[in-house]
């Protein structure tokens, strides 16, 4: 009977859980917080893992494969996935709808769906009894790349359909056609995480999908923020379907698919041409790349007879916007000094209209880029905006080149404070290592009083420009030395107003140690790793007198990171800082380490590979540190297991190759029982 009650519940989580995922992709109105969500699958993950028997393809937790591809394989299309013609003005969609109805009077008097033209990837979706099974790229329209393990990572991707239970039954085989992007404002928080990392930034949203999308690595497609909009049935067996494409985008939508909230029905040409006609400036508003507008036919049947001419439907045609690609003269390059200490290049350019907007400055991502560009100053360079995203060089036309240009070579010292730069090998970025670098400061305040840090409310980053303006801010130290009266000569600052900030200030010194040592700014050190430290050690002078080789045996903590916390500590003015912040009253404990189940596991170093029958990598993790054991990433001559499962890989290769015993999941519990054999 117990296990007739869990079995039900698990069918309840799993239901419930991708009801959840259709309120918060498809309707963009989620019904539960974030927090009730994660307890969901929290509970559903915990099921599972005491009745691994009941692990279905369609679980959510099943999204992210274990093991790396080691090549993707071709796929067939039911039936081909077309590209389309395109008309640059609406003289052009006049001609088209006056060729098509030569060939069926129908057209002229036909209806129509205007969609955006998503600058992404083209996938295609297989459905067989509304389970997915299967994902690939459009490729050469004809034969495709199966990418399902990758596509399987996207929670905007029904994994079942219909998503609600009182959606359309699913036929028995039904094949979707969807675009992946990235959307403008997560492609440049993606930019600016890896830039702050000194790691090397990507050019543009759709080739950071397509490449995220093409990784043999799924894990490494579930890192990236990608999302999908769905907009035609390919193929379908069974079933009644719509009519009409208005109706499959609402059919879709109903299934569960996220379909684009800018479709619009359009009763006659008239309307089309009409609404085409707003899109130009509507555009920069979207929150995704779109290059145009797609008219559609809305006859479904209509369309289909028409035929297509080449590899384009003529039921169908693209309405392509005016570039906003221009060329221009690189005057200089310029550097600016981000709050990691990032030397980061811009172009100063000759200014250009792109996309009605004037010119005079654009991104040159890194300084890899212009040496793999040759980027010269006095270039002519080709240079491209899309909606609100920072305009960037894409690179230089050399053939225009009078021989007077520039090779141009990364500072040796900051820009900022005259300080030398410092770039550590494997890296991509330059630095400033200088903390009262003046360009910093504004931005190490903004990152120690964010709500991952210390968390003072109230505190924004207008209010930190005042107090860094007015000099009363010289350092993160002095925001405990501020005083009412202080507060009270700044512009906008009233009594209550100076009394609630100095009472927030106060009260995050109650922060743990892991948000002071996030709140440092450490280049490489964030949120995880910060937490971490702070539970190997017991206090910041504990941990400023770590060595190296002490440093790198702490988890996730690498060569470069272990230099990096080194060279932060070592320098005067760090240590006169964390001295400052001591006496005003921050000097937090580390944090206590959990009670361990045993201490069985006590010095052993364990890998794990593959994928276990009970256990996800998390869980088996947890439970190898809950009993003294601890997990790296790479095998070793200091590993004492490799933990191995199915599809083992390279890793089990060269733990047979170092002698490294080799143990699976039962191996494990064992040794958790009864500690290792003498």
């Amino acid at each position: 009977m117990d296990d007739l009650l869990a079995f039900a519940e698990l069918e309840k989580l799993k239901q419930d859980i991708q009801f959840h995922n259709y309120r918060y992709y498809v309707l963009d109105n989620p019904v539960v917080s974030d927090v009730e969500f994660d307890r969901l699958l929290a509970r559903l993950r915990q099921i599972e893992a005491e009745n691994p028997q009941w692990v279905t393809p369609d679980s959510p937790t099943q999204r992210a494969s274990g093991t790396p591809a080691e090549k993707f394989t071709k796929v067939n299309h039911p039936r081909p996935i077309l590209s389309l013609a395109n008309a640059f003005n609406p003289e052009d969609l006049r001609t088209w709808v006056e060729r098509i109805s030569k060939l069926d009077e129908r057209c002229a008097a036909a209806d129509f769906v205007v969609e955006p033209k998503i600058d992404g990837l083209t996938v295609v979706l297989h459905y067989r009894d509304g389970l997915l099974v299967q994902g690939a790229t459009r490729g050469d329209g004809e034969v495709g790349e199966d990418i399902t393990q990758n596509l399987r990572t996207m929670r905007s991707i029904p994994l079942r359909i219909p998503a609600d239970p009182n959606g359309p039954k699913a036929p028995p085989y039904l094949v979707v056609r969807g675009e992946v992007y990235i959307a403008i404002q997560d492609f440049e928080a993606l930019n600016q995480k890896l830039q702050e990392n000194g790691e090397r930034t990507y050019l543009n949203p759709r080739n950071t999908a397509a490449g995220s999308l093409r990784q043999l690595d799924s894990s490494i497609t579930a890192s990236r923020p990608l999302a999908i909009l769905t907009y035609a049935i390919v193929h379908a067996e069974g079933g009644s379907l719509p009519a009409t494409q208005w109706e499959t985008l609402q059919y879709l939508r109903d299934s569960g698919f996220p379909v684009s909230r800018e479709v619009r029905y359009c009763a006659d040409l008239e309307a089309a041409l009409k609404e085409c006609g707003t899109w130009i400036e509507k555009r920069d508003q979207i929150e995704f790349e779109v290059d145009g507008v797609v008219i559609k036919i809305n006859d479904l049947r209509l369309a289909d007879e028409l035929g297509f001419v080449g590899k384009d439907p003529r039921g169908a045609i693209a309405l392509k916007f005016p570039g906003r690609e221009v060329t221009t003269v690189l005057n200089d390059i310029g550097v600016n000094v981000g709050r990691t200490g990032v030397l980061t290049p811009y172009a100063m350019l000759e200014p250009v209209e792109v996309g009605g907007v004037m010119v005079k400055q654009a991104t040159l991502h890194n300084f890899d880029f212009i040496a793999e560009k040759d980027i010269r100053i006095g270039d002519r360079v080709l240079i491209k905006r899309a909606g609100d995203v920072i305009p960037y060089v894409i690179g230089p036309i050399a053939d225009l080149r009078s021989g007077g240009e520039r090779i141009f070579t990364p500072p040796q010292t900051c820009p900022t404070c005259g300080q030398p730069s410092e770039h550590l090998e494997g890296e991509v970025a330059w630095y400033c290592v200088n903390p009262a670098c003046p360009a910093q400061l504004v931005r190490n305040l903004e990152h120690f009083v964010s709500r991952s840090a210390m968390d003072i409310v109230g505190l924004g980053i207008r209010i930190v420009e005042q107090l860094v303006e007015s000099g009363l801010v010289r350092d993160v130290a002095d925001l405990y030395l501020l005083k009412k009266e202080d507060l009270l000569t700044l512009e906008g600052f009233a009594e209550k107003k100076a009394d609630n900030l100095l009472s927030a200030i106060a009260n995050s010194k109650q922060q743990p140690l892991g948000r002071l040592i996030n709140a440092l700014g450490i280049r490489g050190v964030g949120e995880v790793m910060a937490a971490d430290l702070a539970r190997i050690y017991p206090s910041l002078a504990a941990l400023s007198g770590a060595k190296e080789k002490e440093l790198l045996q702490a988890e996730n903590v690498g060569p470069n990171t272990a230099l990096a916390l080194l060279d932060w500590f070592s320098r005067p003015a760090n240590r006169s800082l964390l001295e400052k912040l001591a006496s005003v009253g921050l000097d937090p404990a580390g944090e206590e380490k959990p009670a361990l189940s045993s201490s069985h596991l006590n010095g052993l170093v364990f890998v794990i590979t593959g994928t276990l029958p009970n256990l996800s990598r998390e869980a088996a993790r947890e439970l190898i540190q809950q009993n003294g054991g601890k997990v790296t990433d790479s095998v070793s001559k200091k590993t004492s297991y490799l933990l191995a499962g199915e599809a083992a890989g390279s890793k089990l290769d060269k733990a047979r190759e170092l002698g490294v015993t080799v143990i699976n999941e039962a191996g494990l519990m064992a040794l958790i029982e009864k500690g290792p054999t003498q």
